[in-house]
């Protein structure tokens, strides 16, 4: 099982940080351009544990090399069942450098957008704080 998915089954986010890259490029099911970096991508990952209910992975796949990892996931937003996949690259270091997000159906992706949205603002309080 893959580190990240044992830290995120933990609900433990210093984890789940501690095995960002600093410059991690997360791609949003829901948000046209990507948000590069760890502190916007950790912020995201509390804003979406805060949103989803139910959340569990339901299979990984790994790539040959070691450096590719699928998730596939299950949750709930609000009354919206939601079936996911977060694909993970690990840079030479071990580390996620690329972070995309899938979902579906879309109706899910749509209360999901609408639950992020209305996260944004304490994502971002998140992110300032990082910054110091």
């Amino acid at each position: 099982m893959h580190a990240f998915r044992k830290a995120v089954e933990a609900n433990d986010h210093e984890a789940i940080e501690a095995l960002l890259a600093e410059n991690v490029v997360f791609t949003s099911p829901v948000a046209f351009r990507p948000y590069p970096g760890k502190a916007i991508t950790a912020a995201i990952l509390r804003g979406v544990s805060r949103v989803f209910e139910d959340f569990h992975y339901v299979r990984e796949i790994n790539g040959a090399d070691g450096r590719d990892h699928a998730l596939v996931f299950a949750a709930r937003v609000g009354d919206r069942e939601i079936t996911g996949c977060d694909f993970l690259h690990l840079d030479e270091n071990g580390l996620i450098d690329d972070f995309t997000v899938m979902v579906r159906p879309l109706s899910a992706a749509q209360a999901l957008s609408d639950a992020m949205g209305a996260q944004f603002e304490q994502i971002n309080r998140e992110v300032r704080a990082a910054a110091g």
